[in-house]
């Protein structure tokens, strides 16, 4: 990780050990803590007082309506129906009616008897209105009406013209094209932690809202539509605070601003709360899509995956999957252990989910013999109780069932116990599905169950499974391991989270100070200017000089030390090798004399104008990777790393990090790229340093944050990383400032 939260900020990675970096010393920021980074953004997410939007003291509804016929007229009965259940009082208003459903109805928001908490707008120019809500004070409204920036251009210019207003005025607004789902009528009856749920379209939440009918608690849910004002990332942080709220489950197409998401879901990790997610725009057609429909930047999905990872977010793609996970991370305790049990009635089935448990990752350890052999007291010996536990059938129906699972249970290695039940086989199943809800009675260890029938509604399951608490209840194997995957990774990402904003540089380091005076705007650098950007940051470099002559060359490359490589060195120079202007493995003043010549000769025909040939160092025998800084719309600057060379845009093998990050996630960076064997070590190599690697990444996203501004983009390939304990040398590197 880089720097600290207090006094001077070093940069420190252990273990990974700093890079020998010649006379270059390691970065150092002067400068105390404070709420604001390196670029005065903050570093921690503020919640927004929504208490009173979901419970508002009182509420104006502006066109509200009760003429038949009119779409109004539904929404302002919903509208009382919702005030009444949580306590408001409602005023209509609108100039052309003195009273609307029985209730007197008002001219203007300024003509109320008392000042409202949320004004719900169902006219279709809000604009004019948020002027007189803003006089009179009130703090929250919504607007329904479509044609926005969904709509194109145009429509996108009268976003920006609601925003200004809003933001001008003080008062928040969700929406515009919204929609009633935060004025829903949620179950009081229900007990225990509760979904609450965020989407930008409303019918996706369905599903969701619809877990209520099977006995799970929802507190909230907010449709945030087009998010002119309030987006995903407030009403993130708002639910991460809340006391009853379990789990917070996301339906999102496109994100309004990165940096809010991530100090959003900074927040949530931080009170260990889960959130899970389906983000839509994997592909470029689902990307179009959710651009027309809410005309937001979806931003490229490779960094939209890495933000959600980094700071625990649990990424789904179905919405079947998002109301399970949810559920099951709202209702679990924390796991004992990360051990999975596998039980059933048939070694087919236990075999069937053992294998797609095993292939998600999840640990399913061998029980002891002398838990096997205390199985084997109820399960005939020729059946196999390792895991997963096979009991054949017949021990269910009897006393010798409920002893099976509470001897799995008890076993200290063994976390969650999963029971997958095909299909109902009355008496068994019945018997079964009790016995596995007393037991989860009875245990802190989580219980889970497949019901596999099609038809759902048996007693079994309707009454038994679903009527627990306690128990998880699946309709297939996929969401089951989908599920607990999520569960026991969320509290283990959690139980070891450290906010990497709590090390997030506060201050300029002079590395930056000195990287800023080698700055063109709007130009790319030379390969020799981009080389000593990089070493200003302490990052290796081969030995080198920049020459204008042959004979310069010559001694150059005496000093610098046969063999040599020899490179044409100009701005705007991206691709040498496929001009001919790369020279390697020269031995000779002579190889030299005539390299130079022959590049100054291919320079002068491609009509390119050289500041020099640069005389480097051959550095060989290595793993060549690429690091670099790329602009994302919608988070910002990047960092990448991966496989690179000269094949770097065939592999594209590369893994991405949202900056600030800490060493964990440089390491594990590493670990996602289909090629990381290579850094062990094949056919004979040696281990590459990796160490060394880390701390190049991390030394590469300090340049992401303190010259976010400056450096559009950063290339350094190859980057080769030598054998263990030998560093990491940067070969050529590519820089393009804004």
């Amino acid at each position: 990780m880089l720097g600290s939260t207090h006094g001077t900020l070093t940069t420190h990675s252990s273990p990974a050990r700093a890079v020998a970096c010649g006379e270059t010393p390691p970065l150092t920021v002067h400068g105390t803590a404070a709420d604001l980074d390196v670029s005065g953004r903050p570093l921690y997410a503020p919640v927004p007082d929504l208490d009173r939007f979901f419970r508002p003291g009182a509420v104006a509804v502006v066109g509200a309506s009760d003429r038949a016929g009119r779409p109004n007229t539904g929404i302002t009965r919903q509208l009382m129906a919702w005030a009444q259940r949580v306590g408001a009082r409602l005023y209509p208003v609108n100039p052309g009616r003195t009273s609307v459903c029985g209730l007197p109805c008002h001219t203007s928001v300024s003509d109320l008897p008392e000042q409202v908490d949320l004004a719900v707008l169902l006219v279709a120019d809000p604009l004019p209105v948020i002027e007189e809500l803003g006089d009179a004070k009130v703090r929250f409204a919504v607007a329904f009406a479509s044609g926005f920036a969904e709509t194109g251009a145009a429509g996108a210019a009268a976003q920006d013209r609601l925003a200004e207003a809003v933001a001008r005025t003080g008062v928040r607004l969700l929406g515009p094209n919204t929609n009633l789902n935060a004025f829903e009528s949620f179950r009081e009856d229900l007990e225990g932690p509760a979904i609450a749920l965020i989407t930008q379209s409303g019918h996706q939440g369905r599903p969701v809202f619809a877990l209520q009918e099977l006995g799970i608690r929802l507190s909230h849910w907010a449709p945030t539509g087009n998010e002119a004002d309030l987006e995903t990332a407030d009403f993130l942080s708002y639910f991460a605070s809340r006391p009853e709220v379990g789990a917070i489950a996301a339906y999102v197409e496109g994100l309004k601003d990165g940096r809010s998401f991530l100090l959003a879901a900074d927040r949530a990790a931080r009170n260990k709360v889960p959130v899970v997610a389906v983000k839509v725009g994997r592909t470029e057609a689902g990307a179009r899509t959710a651009a027309s429909h809410t005309g937001k930047l979806t931003g490229a999905d490779a960094v939209v995956d890495a933000a959600m990872r980094q700071f625990g977010v649990i990424r789904v793609d179905g919405l079947d999957e998002l109301q399970d996970t949810a559920a099951l991370l709202a209702r679990a305790r924390t796991p004992t252990a990360d051990g999975v049990a596998v039980y059933s009635i048939s070694g087919g089935t236990g075999a069937h989910f053992a294998d797609l448990a095993t292939a998600a990752g999840l640990r399913l350890p061998t029980l002891g013999r002398a838990k096997q052999d205390e199985l084997h007291q109820w399960i005939p010996d020729y059946l196999h109780v390792a895991n997963p536990v096979d009991n054949g059938g017949h021990p269910v129906g009897d006393q010798r069932g409920r002893k099976i699972i509470d001897a799995i249970l008890a076993d200290p290695s063994v976390g969650v116990l999963i029971c997958p039940i095909t299909g109902p086989f009355p008496p068994m199943s019945d018997k079964l599905a009790q016995d596995l809800v007393d037991a989860a009675e009875q245990t802190d260890k989580l219980v889970c169950v497949v019901w596999g029938s099609p038809v759902g509604t048996e007693d079994a399951y309707r009454r038994t499974l679903l009527g627990s608490a306690r128990v998880a209840t699946f309709r297939t194997f996929a969401n089951c391991v989908t599920a607990v995957r999520a569960y026991l990774g969320h509290h283990r990402f959690t139980a070891a989270y450290r906010s990497p904003f709590d090390d997030a540089p506060r201050a300029l380091s002079p590395s930056a100070r000195k990287a800023q005076e080698l700055m063109h705007p709007g130009r790319q650098l030379s390969e020799h200017a981009a080389k000593q950007l990089l070493r200003a940051y302490g990052i290796r470099v081969p030995r080198e000089q920049l020459v204008t002559s042959a004979a310069a060359a010559v001694r150059a490359a005496s000093l610098v030390g046969y063999p040599v490589v020899m490179k044409a060195s100009a701005p705007q120079l991206a691709h040498k090798t496929e001009l001919g202007l790369v020279k390697i493995g020269l031995t000779s003043a002579s190889q030299v004399r005539d390299a130079y010549r022959e590049l100054a000769d291919i320079a002068r025909y491609e009509g390119i104008e050289p500041d020099g040939v640069l005389v480097c160092q051959l550095v060989e025998r290595g793993v060549e990777m690429v690091v670099g800084i790329t602009p994302d719309r919608v988070f910002g600057p990047t960092v990448t790393v991966g496989l690179g060379g000269v094949l770097v845009e065939v592999l594209r093998d590369a893994a991405v990090g949202v900056p600030p990050f800490g060493e964990d996630r440089a390491r594990a960076m590493l670990g996602e790229l289909r090629g990381h064997a290579l850094l062990d070590g094949v056919r004979g190599a040696p281990p590459a340093d990796v160490d060394a690697l880390v701390e190049v990444v991390l030394r590469v996203q300090r340049m992401a944050l303190e010259l976010g501004g400056e450096l559009a983009e950063l290339d350094i390939n190859p980057l080769l990383v030598l054998p263990r304990g030998q560093g990491a040398v940067a070969l050529d590197a590519l820089a393009v400032c804004h």
